[in-house]
């Protein structure tokens, strides 16, 4: 976790809300899971994590957003996904089960909140509570899913298509403020390449450029580009 993170007393009853219910079997378990937890702080742009760092503890987000992004030697940067509210990170659990350390890094979209619990806390509760299990395992098999959905994207989706999806989903940010290194990320491409697309979709007048900023003139014409990939 960044040295930036700031640290709050424990808010389990917070946490509880986003959890789904658990088994009155299994309370004291989650009583004392919840107990252990504490509260991180990030600002917008900070980074959750950074290649290589060791994983110390679990984290669900209480609030905000976190973009998982792998960079490459090159420089180059493609999202994996996203978390919000309520949600975990599969990278997090992979290296918490493993003791590996992160193979990507993960940056703080939004001012964000997120409740850390310690290593020996999760894998006690792993051991002991199938409630806690499967809130972790049905985590990790969502976010795998959509990593495998980003590749098969990257793999078999035409760039056009994908730039189309993307300016469809960011519709309303793209008129205030996003640039061509935003829309490169998203794509997993040069920010050359998208810059060159985007010439296009302008000269045939589906969009307009601006400074940091895509204005979508014909939403129609891309809704038809993009076609199934917005149920991506």
């Amino acid at each position: 976790m960044s040295q930036r993170a700031s640290i709050q007393s424990s808010p389990g009853e917070r946490l509880r809300k986003l959890l789904p219910p658990a088994p009155l079997a299994e309370q004291e378990i989650v009583d004392r899971l919840l107990a252990q937890l504490h509260v991180v702080k990030l600002e917008q742009g900070s980074f959750v994590f950074h290649a290589g760092d060791s994983c110390d503890a679990f984290l669900i987000l209480l609030s905000g957003s976190v973009r998982v992004q792998l960079t490459a030697a090159s420089g180059r940067e493609v999202t994996l996904y996203r978390i919000g509210s309520g949600g975990s990170c599969i990278l997090t659990t992979s290296c918490l089960l493993s003791s590996d350390h992160y193979p990507a890094e993960a940056v703080a979209e939004t001012e964000l909140e997120a409740a850390a619990i310690p290593v020996a806390a999760f894998q006690d509760a792993l051991e002991r509570s199938a409630w806690f299990r499967r809130f972790v395992f049905d985590g990790f098999s969502m976010r795998l899913t959509s990593v495998i959905q980003k590749f098969e994207q990257l793999a078999f989706t035409s760039i056009d298509v994908r730039l189309a999806a993307v300016l469809l989903a960011h519709e309303h940010a793209a008129a205030q403020t996003i640039t061509h290194q935003d829309i490169a990320v998203e794509l997993g491409t040069a920010r050359e390449v998208v810059s060159r697309h985007l010439k296009r979709f302008e000269q045939q007048g589906w969009i307009r450029l601006g400074r940091g900023k895509v204005q979508i003139l014909d939403r129609g014409r891309l809704l038809a580009i993009a076609g199934p990939s917005l149920c991506d």
